[in-house]
């Protein structure tokens, strides 16, 4: 069994598709509000926000990243 790193509750995972989801034992979806709090705040960045040479420098890394392959 695993926990919910959230709130600690016993939790199954089964795939829908393409996505693992969280499920209570009773099989409902698990949702739980420390969840959902700490997925409103995660930040969010346009391409505009992102500065050229941080762009570069990723692009770079992922295009070494292929090489290795």
């Amino acid at each position: 069994m695993a926990k919910c790193k959230y709130c600690q509750k016993e939790i199954m995972w089964t795939k829908e598709g393409r996505k693992n989801v969280p499920v209570e034992m009773d099989g409902g979806t698990h949702r739980c509000d420390e969840m959902m709090n700490t997925m409103k705040s995660a930040k969010t960045m346009t391409r505009e926000e992102i500065p050229d040479d941080i762009i570069k420098q990723y692009e770079e890394n992922m295009r070494k990243q292929r090489e290795k392959k």
